[in-house]
């Protein structure tokens, strides 16, 4: 039956590497795989808006208390977008706005405006996106009609490389960190180069570790449901932490840890704040931060990822 693999599913902690299509929400691709897989406790990364598709990296069990490290690594974007047109959403569902002469633009001054937006920058959210503002997103005010004015953000882009030029649409590729919106990021763009812009169509091809070409749709994944083989899809939750320094611990250390107290690690060169402990089992039992005032590791987080486990 679905989601009928042979270990109890209340032993599964990890991320599977979903493909979430255009049309659905992150939401509803999060409910998709909690009924696939019988799996309580199912969370995700990186909310991609309905229109988009790509990458969707979905925690399970033990796994959803690391989504907060998944957002700390930067994510990869395709891009289109159109010069000439400008939404309230500033992408293709939203209303139009204003329209703009785009035949003059030329793709060495869209290259010229792009490098003005590498870095870390200063970016307002989109008025229908989940930012909150006073207690309330910003998409629900919008809905009702009400205007407000939000102050930008620092977001960082590493890297913009433009992969085709049809104009007035350019294809983009769009390396950042957390918090950027594309969709500003276009409607910018357009306003750069005077003649408005908006976004139709965004795939993420990278979160981190987990890359497009290797991730399975929810028709894959019922499958491998329906046959039983599903937990081979899954990646362990330390693989969103393995640029991370990390120790191992014998048994007594590994007692310290999970009793709550720190440790003194004489040996370690503290090459970064945080580091991943493993027990000598091989699993993953914290993740620890350097205090470096008095030496010592103090567990942030402590884990229990073995198969004995039910939570």
């Amino acid at each position: 039956m679905v989601g009928g693999a042979e270990t109890e599913v209340s032993d599964t902690h990890g991320f599977l590497n979903v493909h979430k299509p255009r049309g659905l929400t992150s939401f509803q691709v999060v409910s998709s795989v909690r009924s696939l897989t019988r799996i309580k406790r199912v969370g995700h990364a990186g909310t991609l808006d309905a229109p988009a598709s790509g990458v969707l990296p979905i925690a399970l069990g033990q796994a959803n208390r690391l989504i907060e490290y998944l957002h700390e690594i930067p994510k990869t974007y395709r891009a289109r977008i159109q010069f000439g047109l400008t939404t309230d959403t500033y992408d293709a569902t939203g209303q139009a706005l204003t329209k703009g002469d785009p035949t003059l633009v030329t793709l060495e001054q869209v290259q010229e405006k792009l490098a003005g937006f590498i870095g870390a920058i200063w970016q307002a959210p989109p008025p229908y996106s989940a930012v909150h503002y006073q207690g309330k997103r910003l998409h629900t005010l919008a809905r009702a009609g009400v205007d407000v004015t939000v102050a930008p953000r620092q977001v960082s882009i590493y890297r913009l490389e433009t992969t085709s030029w049809d104009p007035p649409v350019l294809g983009l590729e769009v390396e950042c960190g957390k918090g950027t919106y594309i969709r500003s990021l276009a409607h910018d763009l357009g306003r750069a180069l005077g003649c408005g812009a908006c976004l139709i169509d965004l795939e993420r091809v990278r979160y981190g570790p987990f890359l497009r070409k290797e991730s399975v749709d929810l028709e894959q994944l019922r499958t491998a449901c329906e046959e039983g083989w599903w937990s081979e899809l899954v990646y362990a939750g330390d693989e969103v932490l393995l640029s991370w320094q990390a120790m191992i611990m014998d048994s007594d250390k590994e007692k310290t840890i999970r009793q709550g107290k720190p440790l003194a690690w004489n040996d370690s060169e503290h090459e970064s704040r945080r580091c991943r402990a493993y027990g000598l089992s091989g699993y993953l039992v914290a993740v620890l931060t350097y205090e470096k005032q008095d030496g010592q590791w103090r567990p942030e987080k402590v884990l229990n990822l073995t198969p004995s486990f039910v939570e």
